[in-house]
């Protein structure tokens, strides 16, 4: 019997957490679990931890189940941390494999270079992973396993089994998404239409779009148990004709869901009697990037949008009464003002979440290299590639002060009172204490920050 150990990591103590507000489930996990080969199920046990709230240590965990393969899932945040919990196993079970996978690993997978890891998994993730498991099995060793998982073609297209979320069975009253709790997570679609130059997404599929089969997509949500339900598609609101058909499944299937989803401003103010009907079946969120209130930076960001139309698409959310999560990029060379009359036009929407991002550069993206002699932090400094760093050195004041300006739009925003009073009514105390509870954590980190000036 091999046994094989799935493992999420915990963030490094360094990367500002957002999983003080949000934990998802390892929704790449499940699908490897559920898509063993059926002609090798029996010879393979297959565990999944998920360290994000898994109470029993790492090395207890090696320990007990002295397995025979362990594979790591998880972001740039996350590449010194596998390399660690790689070489410990390695000194623990002499003998014992390990690998990689995940959206880094398949973007940038010389991040992941190190003499204890043996396979890392930079395309067809569960494709490689069954691979390696009938090789593994046969008495093949390492090289003649990577040969193998390395000279496939990158597949544009999901054709695989739902994942099995009962092999997080354990977990699963922990994952939640701010005020979506318990929540699950579904992926209908692959990649991205658009082509904004800071987007990470697109570079997963090398920049090629593809859906699943929407009657696939049903069936699924049919099995799930949770009523909430995060669709992290990059872009879920797109092709009208595919989400006409998600509208129709719902209805006639008479699935009860509530549904977070990602989309563009353009797309909603394009499309308000669609948005209706999708508010109709469940929707009750969308994620969509803002990014700026200054024209200059919508174009050097190539997202083809404006103000108007990100003001139009903030007054359509509203109005329907879809919860708006807006996410923007700060540029280096914003000032006091900026940052001012940046947190006026959010309050003067009613926009009630904000995620503030620093401009951020990832490794992988098209901005990175012209950004390489701007960077404050190593390249190496994986801890810190989080969104939420200040990596790049702004322009018009300190590191400290530029943390305290971002501090200082966080709660001008989320902290009014009306706000508040809002929040409890629409969610309840609890609920509330909860994210109060999260963000403080997240408003230390920032504190610290602002303390040591980096």
């Amino acid at each position: 019997m091999l046994k094989v150990l799935l493992i999420r990591p915990r963030p490094h103590n360094e990367t500002i957490g957002l999983q003080h507000v949000m934990i998802c489930e390892p929704l790449e996990l499940e699908y490897l679990v559920s898509n063993v080969p059926e002609e090798i199920k029996n010879q393979v046990h297959i565990k999944i931890y998920d360290l994000i709230v898994e109470k029993q240590g790492y090395k207890d965990i090696l320990l007990e189940n002295k397995p025979d393969f362990v594979l790591f899932t998880g972001y740039i945040t996350h590449v010194g941390i596998v390399k660690e919990m790689s070489r410990t196993a390695k000194e623990m079970l002499p003998g014992i494999c390990t690998g990689v996978g995940g959206v880094h690993a398949e973007v940038v997978p010389d991040d992941f270079n190190s003499e204890y890891i043996d396979f890392i998994y930079s395309k067809n993730g569960i494709d490689g992973f069954n691979t390696t498991l009938s090789m593994l099995l046969n008495g093949n060793n390492a090289i003649q396993i990577n040969k193998e998982i390395n000279q496939a073609a990158k597949n544009s297209s999901f054709n695989y089994r739902h994942p099995d979320r009962s092999a997080v069975s354990k977990y699963r009253r922990h994952y939640y998404y701010m005020f979506h709790s318990p929540c699950a997570l579904i992926k209908t679609s692959f990649g991205c239409p658009y082509n904004c130059s800071f987007c990470f997404c697109k570079e997963i599929t090398d920049g090629k779009y593809f859906s699943r089969d929407m009657e696939d997509v049903l069936d699924e949500l049919q099995t799930i148990e949770e009523e909430e339900i995060y669709i992290v598609d990059d872009d879920f609101l797109f092709n009208t004709k595919k989400l006409r058909e998600f509208i129709d499944g719902i209805q006639s299937r008479n699935i009860k869901k509530k549904f977070l989803v990602y989309g563009r401003a353009d797309f909603i103010v394009e499309n308000k009697g669609l948005i209706s009907e999708l508010k109709h079946i469940g929707l009750q969120a969308v994620i969509v990037g803002i990014e700026s209130v200054r024209s200059k930076d919508l174009q050097a960001y190539n997202k083809k949008t404006t103000k108007d139309i990100n003001e139009g698409c903030i007054k359509v959310l509203r109005a329907l009464d879809i919860e708006l999560y807006a996410t923007l990029i700060i540029p280096l060379d914003f000032t006091v003002a900026d940052f001012n009359e940046l947190t006026a036009w959010i309050k003067s929407l009613n926009v009630r979440f904000v995620n503030l991002q620093p401009l951020t550069p990832l490794p992988g993206t098209d901005i990175f290299d012209s950004y390489t002699s701007d960077l404050l932090v190593k390249r190496e400094d994986y801890e810190v590639w989080d969104m939420a760093h200040v990596v790049l050195k702004p322009e018009f004041m300190s590191i400290r002060k530029f943390y305290a300006q971002l501090l200082k739009a966080y709660y001008k925003v989320i902290m009014r009172p009306k706000h508040m009073v809002f929040l409890i009514r629409k969610y309840g105390f609890k609920s509330n204490l909860k994210m109060l509870a999260g963000s403080s954590l997240v408003s230390m980190q920032y504190m610290k920050k602002i303390v040591r000036g980096r």
